[in-house]
């Protein structure tokens, strides 16, 4: 898994957790339903620190929350 796909799980997994929907994300934090359709759908797998920022302020979290979840922890080394 890289990082963009433990982006994308992570804000999933935090969506259902506080029973929001994307547009409500997205409505919570201003960014573009258009990003962050993007980076759900794995067609951004490299979303700026600003832009996860943002989507964690709309979340009620700090980056640090954001990362500090398991999936982070287990990604594999991106230059090989």
């Amino acid at each position: 898994m890289n990082v963009g796909e433990a982006v994308r799980i992570r804000i999933l997994d935090l969506c259902r957790e506080r029973n929001y929907t994307i547009n409500r994300l997205c409505t919570a934090s201003g960014v573009t339903q258009s990003t962050v359709n993007n980076i759900i759908s794995g067609r951004n797998n490299s979303a700026t620190v600003s832009t996860i920022k943002k989507l964690c302020d709309g979340l009620g979290i700090t980056l640090e929350e954001f990362f500090s979840a398991e999936i982070f922890h287990r990604l594999e080394q991106e230059i090989q």
